[in-house]
């Protein structure tokens, strides 16, 4: 599901915009419009010029990340695959075939 753009009326009587996620969160949130007719227009531009935008990073450089504390990593969970070879995934569908309570027999009784 995309995100959806919310048209409302702020504290100062502005029209204004919000872009909000599939889960509800809000992504972004326009300038102050003065008309309805405006704000709608603003939507129509971000929807073409972000689709495809390119990002420039004005992160100075001199500043370097630090590396994650080990404490606050997210655990992986692994499951264990188990590996059937296909000779025994035949013997074991031959065995669910044979019938339970000896052979059956076609027509009535």
């Amino acid at each position: 599901m995309a995100g959806m753009f919310e048209l409302f009326v702020d504290a100062e009587s502005c029209f204004r915009f919000r872009l909000t996620a599939p889960d509800g969160t809000v992504m972004a949130t326009s300038k102050a419009f003065d008309t309805k007719t405006a704000a709608v227009a603003g939507i129509a531009d971000v929807r073409e010029y972000a689709g495809m935008g390119h990002i420039t990073d004005l992160c100075p450089t001199s500043r370097k990340a630090a590396p994650p504390d080990i404490h606050e990593l997210p655990v992986a969970h692994t499951h264990e695959v188990r590996r059937i070879p296909a000779a025994d995934l035949h013997t074991r569908a031959r065995t669910i075939r044979q019938p339970a309570n000896g052979p059956r027999r076609a027509g009535g009784v």
